[in-house]
Protein backbone atom coordinates (compact mmCIF):
# COMPACT_ATOMS: atom_id res chain seq x y z
CA UNK A 1 0.00 0.00 0.00
CA UNK A 2 2.75 2.66 0.75
CA UNK A 3 4.80 1.42 -2.01
CA UNK A 4 1.54 2.35 -4.08
CA UNK A 5 1.17 5.48 -2.94
CA UNK A 6 4.87 6.76 -3.34
CA UNK A 7 4.40 5.96 -7.12
CA UNK A 8 1.14 8.17 -6.92
CA UNK A 9 3.07 11.10 -5.22
CA UNK A 10 5.50 10.38 -7.83
CA UNK A 11 2.74 10.42 -11.01
CA UNK A 12 1.18 13.61 -9.22
CA UNK A 13 4.43 15.64 -8.83
CA UNK A 14 5.94 14.85 -12.55
CA UNK A 15 2.59 15.75 -14.18
CA UNK A 16 2.78 19.27 -12.21
CA UNK A 17 5.77 19.83 -13.40
CA UNK A 18 6.40 21.92 -16.30
CA UNK A 19 9.80 22.84 -17.41
CA UNK A 20 9.98 26.02 -19.25
CA UNK A 21 11.94 26.07 -22.58
CA UNK A 22 13.65 28.90 -24.11
CA UNK A 23 13.39 29.21 -27.77
CA UNK A 24 16.09 30.40 -29.53
CA UNK A 25 14.19 32.39 -32.56
CA UNK A 26 16.31 33.04 -35.54
CA UNK A 27 17.51 36.74 -36.40
CA UNK A 28 15.30 38.25 -39.03
CA UNK A 29 16.76 41.18 -40.49
CA UNK A 30 14.12 43.93 -40.72
CA UNK A 31 12.65 45.86 -43.41
CA UNK A 32 11.09 49.12 -44.24
CA UNK A 33 7.35 48.83 -43.93
CA UNK A 34 5.66 51.56 -46.42
CA UNK A 35 1.76 52.12 -46.44
CA UNK A 36 1.48 54.21 -49.10
CA UNK A 37 -1.96 54.51 -50.13
CA UNK A 38 -2.98 58.01 -50.91
CA UNK A 39 -6.66 58.66 -51.28
CA UNK A 40 -7.84 61.65 -53.56
CA UNK A 41 -10.77 63.09 -53.04
CA UNK A 42 -11.65 65.62 -55.82
CA UNK A 43 -14.13 67.68 -54.02
CA UNK A 44 -11.29 68.97 -51.55
CA UNK A 45 -8.81 70.87 -52.65
CA UNK A 46 -5.77 69.29 -50.95
CA UNK A 47 -5.49 65.72 -51.52
CA UNK A 48 -4.78 64.22 -47.71
CA UNK A 49 -1.00 62.70 -48.37
CA UNK A 50 -0.24 60.30 -45.15
CA UNK A 51 2.65 57.81 -45.83
CA UNK A 52 3.09 55.56 -42.51
CA UNK A 53 6.38 53.77 -42.11
CA UNK A 54 6.95 50.99 -40.02
CA UNK A 55 9.63 48.47 -39.45
CA UNK A 56 9.09 45.16 -39.63
CA UNK A 57 10.06 43.14 -35.70
CA UNK A 58 10.89 39.48 -34.61
CA UNK A 59 8.06 36.89 -34.36
CA UNK A 60 5.25 37.23 -31.77
CA UNK A 61 5.80 41.11 -31.97
CA UNK A 62 3.99 43.74 -33.94
CA UNK A 63 5.60 45.70 -36.44
CA UNK A 64 6.89 49.35 -34.57
CA UNK A 65 6.68 53.05 -36.39
CA UNK A 66 9.97 53.94 -37.55
CA UNK A 67 11.52 57.24 -38.48
CA UNK A 68 13.06 58.97 -41.75
CA UNK A 69 15.71 60.53 -42.40
CA UNK A 70 13.73 62.39 -45.15
CA UNK A 71 10.63 61.89 -46.84
CA UNK A 72 9.78 63.64 -50.43
CA UNK A 73 6.99 63.06 -53.52
CA UNK A 74 7.94 65.06 -56.56
CA UNK A 75 5.05 64.46 -59.68
CA UNK A 76 4.80 65.74 -62.95
CA UNK A 77 4.19 64.40 -66.14
CA UNK A 78 6.71 62.33 -67.70
CA UNK A 79 8.64 63.50 -70.83
CA UNK A 80 11.06 61.18 -71.68
CA UNK A 81 14.64 60.04 -70.72
CA UNK A 82 13.84 61.12 -66.62
CA UNK A 83 12.53 64.59 -67.29
CA UNK A 84 9.23 65.86 -66.35
CA UNK A 85 7.61 68.15 -67.48
CA UNK A 86 5.84 71.25 -64.62
CA UNK A 87 7.76 69.28 -62.08
CA UNK A 88 6.77 69.53 -58.26
CA UNK A 89 8.14 68.76 -54.94
CA UNK A 90 6.13 67.99 -51.72
CA UNK A 91 8.52 67.76 -48.36
CA UNK A 92 7.27 65.61 -45.56
CA UNK A 93 7.54 65.61 -42.03
CA UNK A 94 6.26 63.38 -39.14
CA UNK A 95 2.84 64.60 -37.77
CA UNK A 96 3.57 63.58 -34.78
CA UNK A 97 7.00 62.72 -32.70
CA UNK A 98 7.12 58.84 -32.85
CA UNK A 99 3.93 57.90 -34.76
CA UNK A 100 5.53 57.40 -38.18
CA UNK A 101 3.15 58.90 -39.70
CA UNK A 102 4.48 61.61 -43.00
CA UNK A 103 2.59 64.46 -44.02
CA UNK A 104 3.26 67.53 -46.12
CA UNK A 105 5.84 70.43 -44.33
CA UNK A 106 3.53 73.08 -44.88
CA UNK A 107 0.50 74.67 -47.32
CA UNK A 108 2.97 75.08 -50.32
CA UNK A 109 4.29 71.44 -49.54
CA UNK A 110 0.25 69.94 -50.04
CA UNK A 111 -0.38 68.89 -53.09
CA UNK A 112 -3.86 70.38 -54.96
CA UNK A 113 -6.40 68.10 -56.52
CA UNK A 114 -6.42 70.20 -59.23
CA UNK A 115 -2.82 68.89 -60.39
CA UNK A 116 -3.80 65.63 -60.07
CA UNK A 117 -4.77 64.10 -63.21
CA UNK A 118 -4.56 61.10 -65.49
CA UNK A 119 -0.99 61.11 -66.68
CA UNK A 120 0.82 62.76 -63.91
CA UNK A 121 3.29 60.45 -62.45
CA UNK A 122 4.47 60.22 -58.37
CA UNK A 123 7.55 59.52 -57.11
CA UNK A 124 8.34 58.76 -53.49
CA UNK A 125 11.59 59.06 -52.03
CA UNK A 126 12.60 57.50 -48.74
CA UNK A 127 15.88 57.64 -46.83
CA UNK A 128 15.78 55.38 -43.70
CA UNK A 129 18.52 54.60 -41.73
CA UNK A 130 21.11 55.82 -44.44
CA UNK A 131 18.74 53.36 -47.17
CA UNK A 132 17.47 54.93 -50.26
CA UNK A 133 13.92 53.84 -51.16
CA UNK A 134 12.15 54.56 -54.36
CA UNK A 135 8.79 54.40 -55.51
CA UNK A 136 6.63 55.42 -58.50
CA UNK A 137 2.89 55.54 -59.32
CA UNK A 138 0.63 57.25 -62.07
CA UNK A 139 -2.51 58.66 -60.15
CA UNK A 140 -5.50 56.55 -61.25
CA UNK A 141 -9.38 57.97 -61.26
CA UNK A 142 -12.23 55.82 -60.73
CA UNK A 143 -15.72 55.83 -61.01
CA UNK A 144 -18.55 56.38 -57.69
CA UNK A 145 -20.65 54.29 -56.09
CA UNK A 146 -24.13 53.99 -58.30
CA UNK A 147 -25.72 52.21 -55.26
CA UNK A 148 -25.16 50.87 -51.76
CA UNK A 149 -27.87 48.23 -49.96
CA UNK A 150 -27.86 45.31 -47.35
CA UNK A 151 -28.78 41.97 -48.79
CA UNK A 152 -30.54 39.14 -46.66
CA UNK A 153 -28.64 36.57 -48.21
CA UNK A 154 -25.80 34.55 -46.05
CA UNK A 155 -22.36 32.65 -47.57
CA UNK A 156 -20.53 30.26 -44.77
CA UNK A 157 -21.64 32.23 -41.56
CA UNK A 158 -25.41 32.79 -40.73
CA UNK A 159 -24.10 36.08 -38.70
CA UNK A 160 -22.26 37.82 -41.46
CA UNK A 161 -24.20 40.89 -43.13
CA UNK A 162 -24.64 40.99 -47.11
CA UNK A 163 -23.13 44.51 -48.31
CA UNK A 164 -24.51 44.89 -52.02
CA UNK A 165 -22.44 47.39 -53.95
CA UNK A 166 -23.28 48.39 -57.60
CA UNK A 167 -21.28 50.55 -60.06
CA UNK A 168 -20.60 51.28 -63.76
CA UNK A 169 -17.99 50.68 -65.49
CA UNK A 170 -16.11 53.05 -67.95
CA UNK A 171 -16.07 51.86 -71.36
CA UNK A 172 -12.97 53.91 -72.64
CA UNK A 173 -10.39 51.58 -71.10
CA UNK A 174 -9.45 47.95 -68.97
CA UNK A 175 -10.09 49.01 -65.69
CA UNK A 176 -9.41 47.84 -61.74
CA UNK A 177 -10.87 48.64 -58.71
CA UNK A 178 -9.82 47.65 -55.20
CA UNK A 179 -12.86 47.95 -52.34
CA UNK A 180 -12.49 48.90 -49.38
CA UNK A 181 -15.24 48.12 -46.47
CA UNK A 182 -15.14 50.01 -43.21
CA UNK A 183 -11.58 50.53 -43.58
CA UNK A 184 -10.31 47.39 -42.85
CA UNK A 185 -11.98 45.08 -45.56
CA UNK A 186 -10.77 44.83 -48.85
CA UNK A 187 -12.23 43.53 -52.23
CA UNK A 188 -10.71 43.37 -56.00
CA UNK A 189 -12.57 43.60 -58.51
CA UNK A 190 -11.62 43.84 -62.27
CA UNK A 191 -13.91 44.88 -65.76
CA UNK A 192 -12.86 41.61 -68.42
CA UNK A 193 -16.34 40.65 -68.23
CA UNK A 194 -18.23 43.99 -67.68
CA UNK A 195 -16.52 46.34 -69.38
CA UNK A 196 -18.88 49.42 -69.52
CA UNK A 197 -21.55 48.35 -68.14
CA UNK A 198 -23.49 48.45 -64.75
CA UNK A 199 -22.14 45.70 -61.93
CA UNK A 200 -23.55 44.77 -58.78
CA UNK A 201 -21.90 41.98 -56.37
CA UNK A 202 -22.24 41.10 -52.92
CA UNK A 203 -19.64 41.19 -49.89
CA UNK A 204 -20.10 39.41 -47.04
CA UNK A 205 -18.48 40.56 -43.84
CA UNK A 206 -18.21 38.65 -40.46
CA UNK A 207 -17.77 41.96 -38.37
CA UNK A 208 -20.62 42.57 -35.76
CA UNK A 209 -22.09 45.50 -37.02
CA UNK A 210 -25.30 46.96 -34.68
CA UNK A 211 -28.57 48.10 -35.93
CA UNK A 212 -28.46 52.06 -37.17
CA UNK A 213 -24.63 52.07 -37.27
CA UNK A 214 -23.63 54.32 -40.53
CA UNK A 215 -20.88 52.21 -42.18
CA UNK A 216 -18.46 53.70 -45.12
CA UNK A 217 -17.78 51.60 -48.37
CA UNK A 218 -15.30 53.19 -50.70
CA UNK A 219 -14.07 52.68 -54.19
CA UNK A 220 -10.68 52.85 -55.31
CA UNK A 221 -8.77 53.23 -58.83
CA UNK A 222 -6.23 51.35 -59.21
CA UNK A 223 -3.04 50.28 -61.55
CA UNK A 224 -3.11 46.75 -63.04
CA UNK A 225 0.16 46.30 -60.60
CA UNK A 226 -1.32 47.54 -57.45
CA UNK A 227 -4.40 45.45 -57.97
CA UNK A 228 -2.07 42.37 -58.45
CA UNK A 229 -0.90 43.44 -55.50
CA UNK A 230 -3.53 43.42 -53.09
CA UNK A 231 -5.32 40.38 -54.85
CA UNK A 232 -1.86 38.48 -53.96
CA UNK A 233 -1.81 40.24 -50.35
CA UNK A 234 -5.29 39.54 -49.96
CA UNK A 235 -4.44 35.98 -50.73
CA UNK A 236 -2.39 35.39 -48.32
CA UNK A 237 -3.76 37.82 -45.38
CA UNK A 238 -7.43 36.90 -45.45
CA UNK A 239 -7.93 40.17 -45.23
CA UNK A 240 -7.32 40.10 -41.15
CA UNK A 241 -6.03 43.25 -39.11
CA UNK A 242 -5.89 45.38 -42.39
CA UNK A 243 -3.34 44.20 -45.83
CA UNK A 244 -1.40 47.18 -44.41
CA UNK A 245 -1.04 45.64 -40.52
CA UNK A 246 1.24 42.84 -41.52
CA UNK A 247 2.59 43.02 -45.43
CA UNK A 248 3.32 39.46 -46.47
CA UNK A 249 7.12 39.25 -47.16
CA UNK A 250 6.43 37.48 -50.54
CA UNK A 251 4.46 39.70 -51.94
CA UNK A 252 6.38 42.17 -53.13
CA UNK A 253 5.16 45.74 -53.59
CA UNK A 254 6.97 48.71 -55.61
CA UNK A 255 9.40 50.13 -53.19
CA UNK A 256 12.82 49.37 -54.26
CA UNK A 257 16.04 49.79 -52.50
CA UNK A 258 17.88 52.38 -54.60
CA UNK A 259 21.13 52.91 -52.31
CA UNK A 260 24.15 52.96 -54.90
CA UNK A 261 22.86 53.19 -58.00
CA UNK A 262 23.39 56.16 -60.04
CA UNK A 263 20.87 54.90 -62.96
CA UNK A 264 17.52 55.27 -62.25
CA UNK A 265 16.45 53.25 -65.15
CA UNK A 266 17.45 50.25 -62.74
CA UNK A 267 15.41 51.14 -59.56
CA UNK A 268 13.38 48.09 -60.15
CA UNK A 269 16.71 45.59 -58.88
CA UNK A 270 16.34 43.11 -61.23
CA UNK A 271 19.87 42.65 -60.28
CA UNK A 272 19.41 42.91 -57.08
CA UNK A 273 16.28 40.82 -55.67
CA UNK A 274 16.62 41.17 -52.23
CA UNK A 275 16.52 44.90 -51.94
CA UNK A 276 13.59 46.14 -51.17
CA UNK A 277 10.89 47.49 -48.81
CA UNK A 278 7.58 46.02 -47.87
CA UNK A 279 3.99 47.78 -48.72
CA UNK A 280 2.93 49.62 -51.90
CA UNK A 281 2.99 53.64 -52.94
CA UNK A 282 -0.27 54.57 -54.75
CA UNK A 283 -2.21 57.63 -55.69
CA UNK A 284 -6.17 56.87 -56.21
CA UNK A 285 -9.65 58.39 -56.89
CA UNK A 286 -11.35 57.47 -54.29
CA UNK A 287 -15.67 57.86 -53.74
CA UNK A 288 -17.57 56.61 -50.62
CA UNK A 289 -20.55 55.91 -50.29
CA UNK A 290 -22.49 54.92 -46.58
CA UNK A 291 -25.28 52.58 -45.55
CA UNK A 292 -26.96 52.10 -42.54
CA UNK A 293 -27.50 48.91 -40.93
CA UNK A 294 -31.11 47.36 -40.85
Amino acid sequence: MKKGLTILFSIIISLSCEDAIDVDLPEIETRLVVDGLVRVDKSQEFVDVKIKLKETSNFFEENQPTQAESVLIYYGVPTGGGLFDNLSFSYLVEKDEGSGIYVPNLEQDSIRTAYVEPGVVFILQITHKEKRYFAQTEYVPTVPIDDLKQGDDTLFDDEATEIIVTFTDNSEQDDFYVFDFMNSEFQTVEDEFFQGQQFEFSYFTDQKLETGQDITVSILGATEDFYNYMDLVLEQTENNNGVFQTPVATVRGNVFDITGLDNIDLFDNVERPNDYALGYFAMVQEYTAILTIE
